[in-house]
């Protein structure tokens, strides 16, 4: 389980190691171009119900921290996605990564932890 950390609070955030990986090539993508954003998800099943928003925007501290020492390989096909869905009025939206591209239309918003 990975950690975002974000902004002066410094509330740690729980993404597992494999989709926070996947979420740093898009947020960091979008903010080396200067470019605001939301990022959503749905709360994992020991949080009160519910989803939050972050508003990313270039001057806010970020921390990306990983428990897995290796770097995970990449799924081209899920950061695409995230890059696209970074670019839509509603900013990314955390989803699983779904490796059978068959069943795109399928993929339902999953709890980040």
């Amino acid at each position: 389980m990975g950690t975002l950390y974000y902004g002066e609070s410094g509330t740690p955030i729980g993404i597992e190691d494999r989709a926070l990986a996947h979420l740093k090539v898009a947020i960091t993508t979008k903010l080396r171009r200067g470019e605001s954003f939301t990022l959503s998800w749905y709360h994992p099943a020991d949080q009160p119900r519910g989803r939050s928003t972050l508003w990313l925007h270039p001057s806010i501290a970020l921390r990306f921290v990983f428990d897995d020492p290796d770097s995970p390989e990449l799924s081209r096909d899920w950061v695409e996605e995230l890059m696209r869905s970074a670019n839509s009025t509603g900013g990314i939206m955390l989803v699983e990564e779904n490796l059978d591209s068959d069943h795109l239309a399928d993929k339902r918003p999953q709890p980040v932890g």
